[in-house]
């Protein structure tokens, strides 16, 4: 007999981030800022600081925008040679913005895919 959690009224992975919900009830209660977890769902009272998201999904989303800024911009240079202070005003925005909007879902899939997974961190009770 597996020991499978239940998932009812429990939206997935991808709506939990793409929407900021919570990944217990499915209330819009996920961040209280622009990047900022709440502490808790005002819903289902579910402790997001319980949670360990951390760094990772900056570190890794600032070498994959970085990536993409990079080749869009040469792109954007070999086609149409525009001075440089039309690349800064071009790039500069636009990295801001896609940095913010994928490391607040990122951040949101990562809590979401830890609630569904039940994960937390390891302790003294799990040694062997």
């Amino acid at each position: 007999m597996t020991n499978k959690q239940s998932t009812e009224g429990q939206p997935s992975i991808a709506k939990a981030a793409l929407f900021g919900l919570c990944p217990q009830c499915g209330s819009k209660t996920l961040f209280a800022g622009l990047g900022q977890f709440a502490d808790r769902c005002e819903n289902c009272g579910l402790d997001y600081s319980s949670f360990n998201v951390g760094d990772g999904p900056a570190a890794f989303l600032v070498m994959v925008i970085g990536a993409l800024i990079i080749v869009l911009a040469l792109i954007v240079d070999a086609a149409f040679r525009p001075p440089f202070w039309v690349h800064v005003v071009i790039w500069v925005p636009f990295t801001a913005a896609l940095t913010v909007l994928f490391l607040r879902m990122a951040k949101a899939a990562l809590l979401a895919a830890e609630h569904r997974n039940r994960a937390k961190e390891a302790g003294k009770d799990d040694l062997s």
